[in-house]
This record gives structure tokens, sequence and C-alpha cells, in this order.
């Protein structure tokens, strides 16, 4: 669990999360969604310790990470998995590499435990004959899955994916976020999920942040945002027709 506690962040006179207090469960998938400039980026920045409020705690599992020494710190980091927009692979590795590259950085697990551990999460995330190949050749759904595997080697609690579904198409984004919302409820992770894309809310939305220039404008599930009076969540959502008609048939069938 990650609790967020009245944090506020400025950038000179501008100050972009303005007394955000939620907390992130543990096995769902918790989506932050706005519109641009709504603060998203800050507050996912904030929670990897990028950035640090200028007021506020974040805590993970009881831990305030503004209290922890440098080593606790650096404890806690080996506890993130954290997948970019744009997968953030390494170009001049392959597949296994890539996936393997946390465990030689913070473990001192051998040549052969790491070996088995990529195996395992690579045949986990469904890619199959690509250990050996590069970024470059292959698909931009099978790099996102990469990114996945790398995330997840060293056995997170938490996991962080901004923009997850960025660049892909419909079905793979699909099969992306089926994936990430899989991986959380196996392993029990706290994942946090910064996206625009709808579809993700409306697939694993489990718990569901929205916020509106700064502020946490409301928060609920994908069930529940259905059936929500709340004027910004709602202008923001179905300003899409076909959001309108789902909301109309949803309620309809009550």
């Amino acid at each position: 669990m990650i609790e967020v506690k009245d944090i506020e962040k400025s950038f000179g006179n501008s100050k972009v999360l303005k007394g955000i207090s939620t907390i992130f469960d543990t096995g769902k998938t918790n989506l932050i969604i706005g519109q641009s400039g709504s603060g998203k980026t800050v507050l996912l920045k904030s929670l990897l310790g990028i950035h640090s409020p200028d007021k506020g705690t974040i805590s993970f599992d009881g831990r305030i990470y503004a209290n922890l020494k440098p080593d606790e710190k650096r404890t806690l980091r080996t506890e993130i998995g954290m997948v970019f927009q744009g997968s953030a692979l390494f170009d001049s590795m392959t597949v296994e590499e890539n996936v393997g590259f946390p465990l030689t950085l913070f473990t001192n697990k051998s040549a052969e435990e790491i070996r088995e551990r990529v195996n395992f999460v690579i045949k986990r995330v469904n890619l199959l004959n690509a250990n050996y190949k590069k970024p470059s050749e292959i698909s931009g759904g099978m790099q996102k899955r990469v990114a996945i595997a790398r995330a997840i080697v060293n056995n997170p609690k938490y996991l962080f994916c901004d923009e997850p579904n960025s660049g892909l198409d419909p079905k793979t984004a699909i099969l992306i976020d089926n994936l990430i919302h899989e991986i959380t409820v196996e392993y029990n992770i706290t994942t946090v999920v910064n996206t625009h894309d709808m579809n993700s809310v409306m697939e694993i939305g489990d718990k569901i942040i929205f916020l509106k220039e700064g502020i946490l404008a409301w928060e609920g599930s994908k069930k529940e945002i259905f059936k929500t009076d709340n004027e910004a969540i709602v202008d923001f959502v179905y300003s899409s027709n076909l959001f309108k008609k789902i909301r109309k048939a949803q309620n309809k069938g009550e």
C-alpha cells in the first residue's frame, strides 16, 4: 500500500499539486487520469522519489519516504518496478539481457540464477523465442512485454507504469492492460498506472484517481465511474459520444 497525505508541489510560482491525499491499494491496479497539465506526471514522479513534495508525506507500507536513510531508500528502490512510456529498452542488448539488467545491478545472483529467473518472467509475459533478439527486431507490443518482464524480474512490491499503451493499437493495448492486471493480482503488487487511455480505465480500473488542475477531483472504481454525478469526471470521461451511450445503457440496466 502507498499512502499519500496532503502533498503539495510547486515549480516557481506555479503550484502543480494542491494537497492531494489518497491510498493506492495492494493487489489492485490504481489508475491516475486527467487532462494534460492536471498534475498526473508530477504525482507519479513524486511517488517515484524523482520530485520531493514541498509539503505532505508519501509512505510505502508505513515507511515515510522523506524519513528514510540513504541505505533504506536504496532498499526501497529495489522493491520498485517501472514500465516507461517508450519502454526504454537498451537497443544494444538482447531481450534476455534487457530483462536481466536489474538483477545484475541490484542483486548478487549468479549467472545461472539470473538466467533462470529471466526465462521465468519472459515466459510469464508470453514472449516466446525472443530471448536473443534486439528491441529493433520485435514489435511495439513485444517491446512493452519486455519492459513489463524487466519491471517484475526482481519481484517488486510496487509497480509503476507511465502510459503503458502509448503507441499501441487498440487490440495490443488491451492485451497489455490485461497482462498488467494479471501480474498485479497474481503477485499482490501495488500497481500505479498513469494513463490517458479510457479503455484502460474501463478494462482494469480497480481504483481510479482523477486529477484536475492539481486537485484530486474524484476517486472510485470503473463501476462507480458510470454512476457518478461529479461534474468534472463526467465532462472528462463522457466527452466521447460512445461513453455517453455506455453510461446511459449501464444506468438504464440497473
